[in-house]
């Protein structure tokens, strides 16, 4: 029954019938996560072959002695794999330890308080800075924005990406916009693949931003296909190449979801120019990176194919999980009026949206039951979801029995926090 369908006889006996299902459930006791997007143990043993590949030989195929002190840009070898994944050049790519956060992280840090090029680039500098943030996004950028106090700007995503009539109006009447965030393949939370039309978009705001304007192109799930015919990615370096605009953009990648989460690498793609000034910065905090655990993933992911063939093995683990969670959305929220939500074709979440008002509600009923579901607001700069709807759903990490249970529990949530709502709205 759609809720809008049904009259206040109806909502009563709907919301009696609710409560005493989630009573049931909330005596199962459930302890349950669907908060973050850790991969599974079992996505985590298809990289038990990093141990012991090395076989005691540490020389790179260039003759590094991955042992010692030095390379701070990384392995050549590996940068040549990763850097068809960034859609850059080799010697635009820069490999470091195993978190992507932590470049991004640095490359903001440089940029705000150093200038990333130079002194008079620095954000500090100018006053106020402040970030697009395309909404619903990634907490955690969003975090590295607040913690450099840099202001961030809300705009809404669409399902080829962001609103660029809206991103365009803004860099081009306010220069103390730098920058934007972007997560352009399966987006976090909600599974768009930016189209070719808005990575071109996206690519030409160098030609109206201001002159230290940075695209941080989070590309956390360039290989994450789910479907054969997941859509493809243009390659934002070329597009920033055709228009004159490559200083603008830095490409971010890594394994964390490829091979260990917490032992992978993480890479960088921009300009040789941009490198280079990273280089500068990045000397004066480190000697180099974990060369070891860089050629430890070489003699694993040796080229592009055996990247492909770690990815397929990574979908059909995550396939059904994906599945299992779809399934008791249609079945038990399609055609209610309760709810929305999206059906990525790769990623590692799916994004729900309740009735206006009620994320938080949901989350506190689930949480009351035993099921952990991240923060209401948790994908809008400072928490602060205006309407109140969304909610991201993690399923990569549960066992598939767990997300049943926990799905149950969600779906029953939903229904109940939407019909109070409306048994409220019509008292």
């Amino acid at each position: 029954m759609h809720l809008n369908e049904a009259s206040h006889d109806q909502l009563l006996r709907w919301e009696q019938d609710l409560a005493h299902r989630y009573a049931d459930l909330q005596a199962a006791k459930l302890n349950l996560d669907l908060t973050r997007g850790k991969p599974s143990g079992s996505q985590l043993a298809l990289s038990n072959g990093l141990d012991g590949i090395l076989h005691g030989d540490y020389m790179a195929p260039d003759g590094t002695d991955t042992r010692n002190y030095g390379g701070l840009d990384g392995l050549p070898e590996l940068k040549a794999v990763f850097a068809q994944v960034l859609g850059v050049q080799p010697d635009e790519t820069l490999v470091g330890g195993n978190s992507s956060l932590t470049l991004m992280h640095q490359v903001l840090t440089f940029a705000h308080f150093f200038g990333l090029r130079r002194p008079d680039d620095a954000w500090a500098r100018e006053g106020q800075a402040r970030f697009i943030a395309v909404v619903p996004g990634y907490d955690r950028h969003f975090a590295i924005c607040e913690h450099l106090g840099i202001h961030m700007i809300p705009v809404a995503m669409r399902g080829d990406g962001p609103d660029m009539d809206e991103v365009e109006r803004l860099v081009a009447a306010d220069r103390s916009i730098k920058g934007i965030w972007c997560v352009p393949r399966f987006s976090n939370p909600s599974g768009e693949v930016y189209s070719d039309e808005v990575v071109e978009r996206i690519a030409k705001l160098g030609q109206i931003a201001a002159p230290n304007f940075l695209i941080m192109w989070d590309n956390a799930y360039a290989l994450h296909a789910l479907a054969d015919d997941a859509p493809q990615l243009a390659s934002l370096m070329a597009a920033c190449r055709r228009h004159g605009t490559e200083h603008s953009a830095i490409i971010f990648g890594s394994t964390s979801k490829v091979t260990f989460a917490g032992a992978g690498v993480a890479f960088i793609g921009a300009s040789r120019a941009n490198l280079a000034a990273f280089r500068r910065h990045l000397n004066i905090a480190t000697i180099g990176p974990d060369k070891v655990n860089q050629l430890r993933h070489l003699r694993f992911l040796p080229d592009l194919a055996a990247l492909e063939a770690q990815m397929h093995k990574q979908a059909e683990l995550l396939k059904p999980r994906f599945q299992l969670v779809l399934e008791h959305l249609r079945t038990g929220l399609a055609g209610t009026g309760m709810g929305d939500w999206t059906e990525p074709k790769g990623g590692y979440f799916i994004s729900f949206n309740t009735l206006p008002g009620l994320a938080t509600e949901v989350v506190r009923l689930a949480a009351d039951a035993g099921v952990k579901l991240t923060p209401a607001g948790a994908t809008w700069p400072y928490g602060k979801d205006p309407e109140n709807t969304n909610i991201r759903l993690a399923p990569s990490f549960p066992s598939l029995e767990e997300i049943d249970r926990a799905m149950q529990m969600f779906v029953v949530c939903v229904q109940l926090a939407s019909v109070r709502q409306k048994l409220q709205m019509r008292s």
